[in-house]
């Protein structure tokens, strides 16, 4: 079973004013809505396209300001098997999403925060040979205990795919356990560079957007233009 996914946000050109850079991918975090990345995307990389996607869940309605809140699994931070197959069929729908919205020869990157953060990761779980790279803010990974969740599991080592993860050293959501399951099961599977950050919570911090700024451009992501 796959879920449509109705509301996507691009950036200027509908995605495609620079077809030579890869595109972003965004994928919020729990309570927030595609507008919250798009609005990130200006300072991390102004000169990349980006498509921004809306979680299937509504929390909040909005009004004239904002669309509202969404989520892409009904409990902030769902465990065990429940979010094996969860992350399986939300990763299968954004997958498919890429698929069907996307050129095929389009580089990708999936970069989310959280839940989106955690999706982001199982794109390549699913399908690691599309994706150019991986960015994963205060995000976690599901366990993988229900066999066929993660069915490309062992096959994302032979792309040797660049992923950053962050995290903050202060995050009161996201159990400090998780943080260190995903950043293990990471350096085993991709080529991961991953940083904690004093004082963080379960946030973004400026010092973090410049080691993510400097990463993208030390593997030929964006420009390294602002």
């Amino acid at each position: 079973m796959t879920i449509d996914l109705n509301v996507a946000q691009y950036s200027r050109g509908g995605g495609g004013t620079h077809p030579s850079h890869p595109l972003f991918l965004c994928l919020h975090g729990w309570g927030s809505n595609e507008m919250e990345l798009a609005d990130l995307m200006r300072q991390i990389a102004p000169y990349n396209d980006f498509a921004s996607l809306r979680g299937p869940i509504r929390l909040a309605r909005g009004d004239a300001y904002s669309p509202g809140a969404f989520a892409w699994f009904g409990e902030r931070i769902p465990f065990g098997e429940d979010l094996d197959r969860d992350a399986y069929e939300m990763a299968l729908s954004i997958d498919r999403w890429v698929t069907n919205n996307l050129p095929n020869e389009r580089e990708v990157v999936p970069l989310g925060f959280a839940q989106g953060g955690l999706l982001a990761v199982h794109l390549l779980r699913v399908n690691p040979k599309r994706y150019r790279a991986v960015i994963s803010l205060s995000g976690y990974i599901a366990p993988g205990i229900v066999p066929g969740t993660a069915p490309a599991d062992g096959l994302i080592e032979r792309y040797n795919i660049p992923v950053f993860y962050t995290y903050g050293k202060n995050d009161d959501v996201v159990p400090k356990y998780e943080l260190f399951a995903a950043q293990a099961w990471l350096n085993e599977h991709t080529w991961l560079t991953t940083k904690s950050y004093h004082a963080l919570d379960h946030n973004v911090s400026l010092e973090e957007l410049a080691d993510l700024r400097e990463w993208l451009l030390g593997h030929d992501i964006t420009s390294g233009v602002l």
